[in-house]
């Protein structure tokens, strides 16, 4: 990787434009306000508005579709958010262990200051989400199926809460673009005429403030998908097939669309002991590559119900239908004798 591209990790912005679209250039304040010493940052504030418009979107779609009521959501919710929340840390730690930044158990919990990984949410979400329906005795992938499209709107609201801080933007745009997809390296055009040159974001720092450099707005190129995405299945979620198909189409779009956005990236997190594989290309890869299959497999076999809920229902129904041509239900052999009697006690009486 080329040494510029390590000090563009982390700016802190001053002065943001996209000239590619029309917008001048404007200030950017990663504070919003301050109550005392207390600094209230843009990135908790649009990360608290997306964990509200998920949980109200999944109200919404536990009524609507799922039959799942209103206070089951909430405590399914909660479960959620804390082991969502404690899973991005505790993924971003594990994988930054190297990098000397904690010092002491604080440090390991200082979310203010930056360092929330995504696939750490999910897989902590997820978690929350399978335990609290198991002590509920909820349908756990009708559960998946309300709150996945909710945390689209999350992450691209998210997205936005790294711009504020001045992170999580991609690699500087020349004539040339260094494009890493797995452990190869590409040149992309992103000069005059490409969508890249059209898109780029300019940032002038307190480093150098004449100076305006043009980089990759990733977390712009994340937001979009997401809410493509976020439309997308809600126009197809009428027309699910079977439980826990609406979350497949989730982690399918967006493990397909963070595998390719990644690549952009000169923040991403390594596999340890690699410089070139980046954990969420490969996990975006996992997502995609597994969603895809099950959602052939279960399309295949049009079922309504996942191959693994299948094996329930299998050993129930074919008893409700091994009557013979012989056999008589239960209910009409008791009628037939009830008319037998009938007729020998109207024949007595003859």
């Amino acid at each position: 990787m080329p040494a510029y591209y390590a000090a563009t990790t982390y700016i802190d912005p001053t002065t943001i434009s996209f000239p590619g679209l029309g917008i001048d250039p404007f200030t950017v304040d990663k504070i919003a306000f301050s109550i005392g010493k207390v600094e209230v940052r843009w990135y908790g504030i649009l990360i608290t508005i997306g964990i509200v418009l998920a949980f109200l979107y999944a109200a919404w779609r536990g009524k609507r579709n799922e039959g799942i009521i209103f206070d089951d959501v909430i405590d399914i919710g909660l479960v959620t958010v804390l082991l969502g929340v404690l899973g991005a840390r505790l993924y971003y730690v594990l994988t930054t262990l190297d990098e000397g930044y904690y010092h002491n158990l604080i440090d390991v919990f200082a979310v203010w200051d930056g360092g929330l990984a995504i696939y750490g949410g999910i897989i902590g979400g997820c978690t929350g989400i399978f335990v609290a329906c198991k002590v509920k005795k909820l349908k756990w992938r009708r559960a998946f199926d309300m709150i996945a499209p909710g945390v689209m709107i999350a992450q691209a609201l998210g997205r936005w809460g790294n711009f504020f801080n001045g992170e999580a933007y991609g690699s500087p745009i020349f004539d040339k673009t260094a494009y890493y997809f797995f452990n190869t390296e590409h040149a992309l055009a992103s000069g005059k005429g490409t969508i890249f040159h059209t898109l780029r974001m300019g940032v002038s720092h307190a480093v150098t403030p004449v100076q305006t450099v043009f980089f990759h707005p990733t977390f712009f190129y994340e937001c979009v998908w997401n809410i493509v995405g976020f439309i997308l299945i809600n126009l197809f979620y009428k027309r699910k097939k079977y439980d826990g198909q609406i979350a497949l189409l989730y982690f399918t779009w967006y493990g397909f669309g963070r595998m390719f956005i990644e690549g952009f990236r000169t923040d991403s997190l390594y596999i340890p002991g690699t410089t070139t594989w980046r954990i969420s290309q490969c996990l975006g890869l996992l997502c995609f590559g597994v969603g895809l299959t099950l959602l052939l497999v279960f399309f295949f076999r049009k079922t309504r119900e996942p191959v693994f809920a299948a094996v329930e229902t299998s050993a129930v129904q074919p008893h409700a239908e091994e009557t013979s041509d012989n056999e008589q239900p239960i209910n009409e052999v008791e009628q037939n004798d009830t008319n037998e009697k009938e007729n020998q006690n109207n024949g007595n009486a003859d």
